[in-house]
């Protein structure tokens, strides 16, 4: 790895930790010339996904992307970056875990709406105005009608295998 102080390429690990549910591993390096400390993240190197949008166009998955829209919709909400790291990891899993080389952008979109759903109702509707283009007051009645009829329906205990 290079120093990005001086550019020699010998540096040393001084810490290692797993981060992000163990999908990646945080390293704190030191170059051994000018004693430089940087932060690097390694992450499993997955096939490339091809998102399909709307109009049919077809560009690759970028998860910064998906962080930009998730960083707008929760804007002055309580929802912190590790969560926000966490629902996008898990999304991410779940379009992988498909085993498609190919997915709708879509499905990306219902999928992040689940998981804001549960994490916070305002970056669930903001999420949602953008992502349905809500054109009126009614769109938005309709969708907080749903939230509030998901939120009064008992929820069916969910069993956990301990191991």
């Amino acid at each position: 790895m290079k120093c990005n102080q001086c550019n020699h390429e010998d540096t040393k690990v001084i810490e290692s930790r797993d981060v992000a549910e163990g999908e990646s591993i945080r390293r704190r390096r030191m170059c051994i010339r000018c004693g430089y400390r940087f932060t690097t993240y390694e992450r499993v190197e997955r096939p490339q996904l091809i998102v399909i949008k709307n109009n049919g166009q077809r560009e690759l998955f970028n998860r910064n992307k998906m962080m930009s829209g998730l960083y707008r919709a929760c804007e002055k909400t309580p929802v912190s970056s590790v969560q926000l790291e966490r629902v996008a990891s898990e999304v991410e899993q779940a379009l992988y875990a498909c085993g498609e080389p190919e997915v709708r952008s879509a499905k990306i979109g219902d999928l992040l709406m689940d998981q804001l759903a549960v994490l916070n109702d305002v970056a669930y509707v903001r999420f949602a105005s953008v992502y349905r283009r809500f054109t009126d007051i009614a769109g938005f009645e309709k969708e907080l009608s749903q939230i509030r009829q998901q939120k009064s329906a008992p929820h069916k205990p969910v069993l956990v295998e301990e191991s």
